[in-house]
Order: structure tokens, then C-alpha cells, then sequence
């Protein structure tokens, strides 16, 4: 038995098939990108099938491998900036992507476990401390309602046809060869130079940051472990908070230059003031965070500086 994993060519879908081919897994990917045999085999995966999720594909992966063991849904949106630009792709990359899987999942693989990496975003405002999973799901953004919309399609299809799902709920995933998003921007920047940098909102946004080596260990494992309920939900954040200040403070002072920071004051739409994670379930599962932020945000400095000089 395999398991696959949709949008395995994504940044944390690259962590997550090394951390299972290293743990002996045989791995498959779909998802979008040009990879030849030899930079699949490079990456950890057995195969690699460019194109959409949906029946076509999977069924030729389960032609040619056998059915999965498990599969880890990553594919979908990724960025709240471009779900408002184009709200229908993102729709259609998230939930679109996610009815086909679990519909092929019903007729084909019925007890193969899905592992989906939902979002925070689904929680949206107003909550000033820890978010229990249990909290109100008032999403500010097309890309936190088309993860609730994912989410609750996997609700469905448990209780109707007892497909098995675990939706992880991430938090802000950063790391090594992550291209977009706050630390690129702030890195891209550094790296072009200039006395100041300024950036929007206030600095005092408080998200629950994850190094992606981390996640992709807890995804791992949550793809291992027992499941009793044919649904459960858990928060994929440590319940440690770090405000956009601090982090840009960390990058700079990584960078070794003498840069100052400014804000605009102007907050961008979609996004919270606070978002960390209630941890409960995580340590009630014994998983441990186990790159600290300070290590992360100096391992990323370093990958982004190596990369330039590549």
C-alpha cells in the first residue's frame, strides 16, 4: 500500500513527502507543476502526475501503484491576498479539488484515512487569546470560508459515508523554500536594500508561527496515529504568539543590518489582529514543536541568502 499526497509540489507538500519517503513511506503525488522522473525521485516520490485532482488521475494512480493507505490533501489556495482577487479560482482549487477527492474516495478507497491541511483562517476575528477548536468559525477572506466549505465536505462524507478525515488546522507555516508571504517580502527587501523598511498593518498582529519541518512531522504523524472518530479536527499551531513586529525585528537583526522598521497603520483586508492556537489536542497527542522561532526564522535568513548565492 502507497499514500499519496495531492499538491505534493507545494512548499509544504515538498517537506512532507521527504519526511515520509525518509520514514520508508512510498509516496505518489498529483498536483500542478512540471516535474521529470528524476526531480520526482529527488524530491521523495515514487510518481508524479502534473494535473488537476480529480477522478482521471487518481484512478491512474491507482492503476498503476494500487490503492493508497492514506492520502494527505494539500492541494487548494494558498494566499488570502490572491482568494480576493480571484475568489472563483480559489474556490475551485480548494473546494472543487477537495468534492472530487472524497467523492473518488467514497466509490474507490472508502477506509483510507484523508489527512487535510485546512487553516486558521477559518476562525477569523475577534479572538483575543488561545483558539479552541470548538470556537465560532467567522472567516474574514474567500480563503478562510472556501476552507470551512472544504472542512464541512469532509464532515459530510464522514457521516453519510463514513470516509475518514482529519482536518489540521495550520496556523502561519514558514521555512525553508517558502516564496511568498511575509518573510519572503521581508527578505526580498533586506536583500535589495535601503535604510528603512516599511510594512503594512501596525506590527502588533499576533500569529502562531511553525517552522514547515515541524508541520510536516505533525502531519506525519497524524497520518499514522489512531483515528476512533470517522472526523476530527485539531489546531496545528504551538499556542505560542509572535507579533509581525518581532518577526521582522528577528529577520533584520539575522540579516546583520542596522534597518529601520516602519508601519503603515493600514491593515490588510482578511486579516485578523490575533491568531494562535489553543494547542490542547497536540498535547494531548504527546507531539512536540521542536525548532524554536528564533532557529527557524536564522535557518530561513540562511536559506534565503544560500539561494541568492545559488
Amino acid at each position: 500500500m502507497s499514500t499519496w499526497i495531492t499538491g505534493a509540489n507545494g512548499f509544504i507538500g515538498r517537506h512532507l513527502v521527504r519526511e515520509l519517503a525518509d520514514a520508508g513511506r512510498m509516496v505518489h503525488g498529483v498536483g500542478h507543476g512540471a516535474l521529470d522522473s528524476g526531480d520526482a525521485r529527488a524530491l521523495g516520490l515514487q510518481s508524479w502526475i502534473n494535473g488537476e485532482v480529480d477522478a482521471a488521475n487518481l484512478n491512474a494512480l491507482a492503476d498503476a501503484h494500487g490503492l493508497p493507505s492514506g492520502v494527505f490533501h494539500l492541494a487548494g489556495g494558498s494566499s488570502v491576498g490572491l482568494s480576493i482577487e480571484r475568489p472563483f479560482e480559489d474556490f475551485s482549487r480548494t473546494v472543487a479539488s477537495t468534492a472530487r477527492l472524497l467523492e473518488w474516495l467514497r466509490s474507490a478507497a472508502p477506509d483510507c484515512l484523508l489527512v487535510v491541511a485546512s487553516s486558521a483562517a477559518v476562525y477569523g476575528a475577534d479572538h483575543p487569546g488561545p483558539i479552541p477548536e470548538d470556537a465560532a468559525l467567522l472567516p474574514m477572506s474567500p480563503y478562510g470560508e472556501h476552507k470551512l466549505m472544504m472542512e464541512r465536505l469532509c464532515r459530510s462524507y464522514a457521516r453519510s459515508y463514513n470516509v475518514r478525515s482529519a482536518i489540521v488546522r495550520l496556523f502561519s507555516v514558514y521555512g525553508p523554500n517558502l516564496r511568498k508571504q511575509l518573510l519572503w517580502d521581508i527578505c526580498s527587501r533586506l536583500n535589495a536594500g535601503g535604510p528603512v523598511l516599511t510594512l503594512g498593518g501596525t506590527g502588533t498582529e499576533i500569529r502562531d508561527w511553525t517552522d514547515v519541518r515541524d508541520v510536516a512531522r505533525l502531519l506525519a504523524q497524524v497520518g499514522e496515529g489512531p483515528q476512533q472518530d470517522d472526523f476530527r479536527v485539531l489546531n496545528g499551531g504551538s499556542g505560542q504568539g509572535a507579533s509581525v513586529a518581532e518577526i521582522a525585528r528577528n529577520l533584520i537583526g539575522h540579516w546583520g543590518g542596522q534597518t529601520e522598521l516602519r508601519f503603515s497603520g493600514v491593515a490588510r483586508p482578511g486579516d485578523p489582529a490575533s491568531l494562535l492556537a489553543d494547542d490542547g489536542r497536540l498535547r494531548d497527542m504527546t507531539f512536540e514543536w521542536q525548532i524554536p522561532l528564533a532557529r527557524g526564522l536564522a535557518d530561513y535568513v540562511d536559506w534565503f541568502k544560500g539561494r541568492n548565492r545559488d
